[in-house]
């Protein structure tokens, strides 16, 4: 279940060197924590989580293999994209793919590094590409329901629930508000997905600091951060030289850099971890002497689409989970102790996965 953020940013506020750094730091890492380059702008990164380790540990697994998210490297936005400046189309195709938009902006202060605009105002910057992204969906609204108006005629009940959504987005854009500020029905909400519009993702703001505000972030980022509130988007604060440094170091060497900075941990770590928590995904765990691995589902996915997520055969033929909690499998020492102790569950089909949860499927073939 691959889920993509895609990195965007004006010219010379850290995009590049921030990729450049999740990119490394991911290569860097332990087999167990695989990185592959798909394409040149997009990279694989695993997803921290403590948990995996210290059940690998109890039931001596011999691999970890953490659940992964995908970084896109969006080039191309410039003022003017959605009428096609820079990259364009492209850059907007690009975008329309992803899950969510990581929003990287300029917090620091350096005269040796030119602003396109020849400020630092990164609450301005966020608002050039939000605008960028509304006009270029108020462009694809007005293309698609000209395109359904022979359909319309012929009560085309598809075409018309279509028509309705795009006409609601069409009213928000068309005052000033992105698309995700619609309330949509839990029965539209499939149909509303697949407009694909591209103000309707969710945010998450990269408020890229200088070293020296690594740790508490400055006026700019404390601008963005309630900016996001506003929004109810999501920001984080992040020095992308730091990161850079970090990337070029030995896994001891970065934990030793880090406490120097007087930082609990690396900000990429940060930035994938907020970005989970945006998307609303989950973690559940298979754990076994082979191997303990994280698998990646969204909040309130029920125990068989779960099963879904490792092979499409075990939703078919699901017949039950048998299911531990996160908590009980570390304190009791293993699934062996759960059991014992009868805190291993028998899940049906109507069972919604926690957070944690360490599960076994059985299913017919």
């Amino acid at each position: 279940m691959g889920f993509k953020m895609g990195i965007v940013g004006l010219p010379n506020v850290g995009k590049s060197t921030l990729f450049n750094a999740l990119t490394k730091t991911a290569a860097a890492q332990a087999a167990n924590f695989p990185f592959c380059t798909i394409e040149p702008n997009v990279g694989e990164v695993s997803v921290p989580d403590a948990r995996l380790d210290k059940l690998a540990a109890i039931a001596q697994s011999k691999s970890i293999i953490p659940t992964r998210m995908t970084f896109v490297d969006i080039a191309g936005l410039v003022k003017g994209a959605s009428k096609g400046e820079g990259l364009g189309n492209q850059f907007l195709a690009n975008i329309r793919e992803t899950d969510a938009i990581a929003h990287v902006l300029r917090c620091f202060e350096d005269g040796d590094v030119t602003h396109v605009d020849g400020r630092v105002d990164p609450v301005a910057d966020a608002e050039v590409i939000e605008t960028e992204l509304m006009l270029a969906d108020l462009e694809s609204i007005e293309k698609r329901r000209a395109g359904l108006v022979r359909k319309l005629k012929g009560n085309d009940k598809e075409a018309m629930l279509q028509d309705r959504l795009l006409a609601e987005a069409q009213a928000v854009l068309e005052d000033g508000k992105p698309a995700r500020v619609v309330e949509v029905s839990e029965e539209d909400a499939k149909a509303w997905k697949m407009l694909q519009l591209l103000t309707t993702k969710p945010v998450l703001y990269v408020c890229n600091v200088d070293e020296s505000n690594a740790a508490e972030g400055n006026d700019h980022s404390a601008a963005v951060f309630k900016m996001a509130e506003a929004q109810g988007n999501a920001a984080v604060v992040i020095s992308a030289q730091i990161e850079e440094e970090i990337s070029q170091l030995e896994p001891d060497e970065a934990e030793m850099f880090l406490d120097e900075m007087g930082l609990a941990e690396a900000g990429l770590d940060r930035l994938i971890r907020a970005g989970y928590e945006l998307l609303h995904l989950e973690t559940y765990f298979t754990v076994g002497p082979k191997e303990a691995r994280a698998w990646t589902i969204r909040t309130g996915t029920s125990a068989p689409k779960a099963a879904g997520v490792i092979h499409g055969d075990f939703e078919k033929g699901f017949i039950r989970a048998e299911t531990i909690a996160y908590d009980d499998f570390i304190a009791l020492g293993g699934e062996q102790g759960a059991k014992d102790a009868g805190k291993m569950r028998a899940e049906g089909k109507g069972y919604i996965v926690k957070d944690g949860d360490v599960m076994h499927f059985l299913f017919n073939t």
